[in-house]
């Protein structure tokens, strides 16, 4: 089909057009398929990593949360590692540590389908925010199966958009 934009009033025009655009939005917003994450791999500010598998994370100290997931509509109860005491293994400051600059580092959490979002370092922090941000690996008593082995989950988020299903890195950043 071939659009002759001359003829076209004004209003038919911006509708084309913005379906045309939302149409490419969309395509771009699609994530990659699930790929179950097996290996939790964390990233300090000198470019050290740790690997952590499911049976090293499973012996961690562990807190639960009962959060509200907005996308399932229900209370679900996680289990899991704060995230602050992984951080830890890769030298990420703590408690009254984290002062001046070091309130410009961040963590970025990213999932096996790339999915990635940023928290900073501070949100992360229980002396710093009263929120709480694990690493999931148990959902309601049992292993979490369908989002993968490890599930960043927030207890301050409205909506669960800066949970990552299938998180596979923690890398600790700066922004400065």
């Amino acid at each position: 089909m071939r659009l002759n934009l001359c003829n076209m009033k004004i209003p038919s025009l911006l509708a084309t057009v913005l379906m045309i655009g939302m149409a490419a939005i969309s395509q771009e917003m699609k994530h990659t398929p699930n790929v179950p994450s097996t290996v939790l791999t964390l990233t300090g500010l000198d470019g050290k990593s740790v690997e952590l598998t499911p049976a090293e994370v499973v012996v961690m100290p562990h807190k639960t949360l009962t959060v509200y997931n907005a996308h399932t509509k229900a209370n679900e109860t996680y289990s899991g590692v704060v995230l602050n005491n992984l951080l830890a293994k890769v030298g990420a400051p703590q408690g009254e540590k984290v002062r001046g600059k070091l309130y410009l580092l961040y963590v970025v959490a990213t999932g096996t389908d790339k999915y990635s979002v940023v928290y900073s370092l501070a949100e992360t922090d229980p002396s710093n925010h009263t929120g709480d941000v694990i690493v999931a690996d148990k959902l309601d008593g049992k292993p979490i199966t369908t989002d993968g082995a490890f599930k960043l989950v927030s207890s301050e988020e409205k909506r669960p958009a800066r949970w990552v299903r299938n998180l596979t890195a923690l890398t600790l950043k700066s922004a400065e």
